[in-house]
């Protein structure tokens, strides 16, 4: 049975904190939407599992409505010069930093990640993508190719309409990742956020055109599986980004490139993270602890297979016991005291329990956890399996939860083999105090965002993205730029023309 509600009310006496519900379902042309003929979507606080608010999935007339001011916005935003365009997504940064604590609040009640983490991570992350490609806006030159007396200029273009399919877990920073790259480029972007996780994105909208974004350019709209399939289908779409699970990528790929669109996959993965003998223990713990129970474990990144090299597993299994027994805090996640939210929805719980089911069917030993918390909401325990080997579906799948697989190792040839023995590719760690092997283990890891002595660091400065089946080209850094813009050649030519007759 659903509980009962517990509405957010926006707070209008003071604009400074708009810890509230969005006051409607969708945002399209500068303004608030909605329309209470689409499926209702109810907002679900993971720490409770109270409804807190309700949405509607756009219907077909709001999908054309967004798709038609996509399209007219676009033009505009276009025609403006990239100092202006990279002035309004500065601007929008600074009122997302003046705003962060409210914003961090609407995260955490959207997600039911901890205060802890979205005072400082979630918003600000959005912040820091708006202003880093707001100051390379006005940057986005061509270039000239002498050719003797001729020459070629080059000119880089808008793709025109993108639409971008959020993921759940981090709903606001993808807002801004997929939003800032396109819109400095010139596009416009129609932003459809995880159904699970529908409420951040409206006030990343809001606040863009607050700051000056003219109408249309920057739209959000809700909805399941059929609304992303009517947009990426759409022939004025040029543009698809999805951050999302592998099935729903290939789904959402092969639509795109029935219409030769233009795309960027950012999917899942099962990260390996090899820790040496040498290894400065403490540090190697608290980088396991930040890639598998940051966010309850549900980040794609996570170094989820975690390979530690013999002559240490059993003290880096006992530090790691003793400092998941004595740190972890449950609790309300608004509690800024609080560093462990619950699973994002009791779907999602139920899934990664049935994970832990499979481990100690397949005979992992269980270190710690296991279980789910016992209190309201949808709480699981850390969990840490030893013992682990490579077949195991522990080892084999990604889980999205505070699930750590630990495997021992003999030698580095070993355990670089046994890391790439996956379809996926995402990221990759490695601790050790011998930078020559860091390096060279590095280099030989098939995946595309790596960390040394350190992991799941995001910088908007670096390319994130994956190899192999974990995705296809690039969020924030100048890399993303590539894949929201086009380059037009020209050849100019200063005599006259030969031709044959």
């Amino acid at each position: 049975m659903m509980p009962s509600a517990r509405p957010i009310r926006m707070n209008k006496d003071d604009p400074m904190r708009p810890n509230a519900q969005p006051v409607a379902s969708h945002f399209i042309n500068g303004r608030y939407v909605e329309d209470t003929a689409g499926t209702p979507i109810p907002v679900i606080y993971a720490a409770t599992g109270e409804r807190i608010a309700q949405v509607h999935a756009a219907t077909p007339a709001i999908v054309e409505e967004a798709l038609a001011a996509a399209a007219a916005g676009q033009k505009i935003w276009a025609a403006m010069s990239g100092t202006e365009r990279g002035r309004v997504l500065r601007r929008a940064a600074d009122i997302i930093r003046e705003r962060n604590r409210a914003l961090s609040e609407l995260e955490t009640l959207d997600t039911g990640k901890p205060m802890q983490e979205t005072l400082y991570v979630d918003a600000t992350s959005g912040a820091d993508a708006l202003e880093y490609f707001g100051g390379l806006a006005g940057s986005l030159t061509g270039e000239h190719i002498p050719l003797g007396r001729d020459w070629v200029y080059t000119i880089r273009e808008p793709l025109g309409v993108c639409v971008g399919i959020g993921a759940w877990n981090y709903p606001t920073q993808i807002a801004c990742w997929k939003g800032a790259p396109a819109l400095a480029c010139g596009n416009s972007m129609i932003f459809k956020p995880s159904e699970t996780t529908p409420l951040c994105a409206l006030k990343v909208a809001e606040i863009l055109h607050e700051a000056g974004l003219p109408a249309g350019v920057y739209n959000v709209v809700q909805g399941m599986g059929e609304v992303g399939a009517a947009l990426v289908s759409d022939p004025r779409v040029a543009k698809v980004s999805l951050t999302g699970s592998v099935p729903t990528g290939r789904k959402v790929y092969a639509a795109a490139a029935d219409g030769m669109k233009h795309v960027t996959m950012e999917l899942g993965g099962k990260s390996p993270l090899l820790i040496f003998d040498d290894a400065d223990l403490e540090n190697a713990v608290g980088g396991a602890i930040l890639g598998n129970f940051y966010s309850s474990g549900q980040v794609c990144s996570n170094g989820t297979r975690v390979f530690v090299q013999k002559g240490i597993k059993e003290a880096f299994l006992a530090r790691l016991k003793e400092r998941l027994s004595t740190g972890v805090v449950m609790g309300d996640p608004l509690d800024e005291a609080v560093n462990f939210g619950p699973m994002v929805s009791e779907r999602q719980m139920e899934i990664v329990q049935g994970y832990i089911a499979k481990g100690v069917e397949e005979g992992a030993r269980l270190v710690h956890g296991g279980g789910r918390a016992q209190r309201e909401g949808f709480f699981l325990e850390p969990t840490v399996f030893a013992d682990v080997t490579d077949g195991m579906t522990i080892a084999r799948e990604e889980i999205f939860g505070p699930v750590m697989a630990v495997l021992d190792f003999d030698t580095e040839e070993e355990a670089i083999a046994r890391a790439n023995d996956t379809a996926f590719g995402l990221s990759a760690g490695v601790f050790t105090r011998d930078f020559t092997r860091a390096h060279r283990v590095i280099g030989a890891l098939e995946a595309g965002s790596c960390f040394i002595n350190s992991y799941n660091d995001a910088p908007v400065e670096a390319p994130f993205g994956g190899s192999k089946m974990s995705g296809v080209g690039r969020e924030t850094s100048k890399e993303a730029i590539a894949h929201y813009s086009q380059v037009k050649s020209v050849y100019v030519r200063m005599g006259d023309v030969e031709a044959p007759f």
